[in-house]
């Protein structure tokens, strides 16, 4: 999942919601934002604002 979420934020090219990732994945939003927490804690991924996410 997290290899998901990360391909679908490289392919958005802008910061993006996890609510948006969600519905371009078709997965749940609660996996999705697990995915992310833990890509954040990797550094793979950082929040240039609030509730947005993008690849480091």
């Amino acid at each position: 999942m997290k290899d998901q979420v990360y391909k679908a934020m490289l392919d958005a090219g802008k910061p993006v919601r996890p609510g948006d990732v969600a519905k371009a994945l078709g997965a749940d939003a609660k996996e999705v934002s697990k995915a992310i927490k833990d890509l954040r804690e990797e550094g793979r991924i950082i929040s240039p604002k609030r509730c947005f996410y993008e690849p480091a």
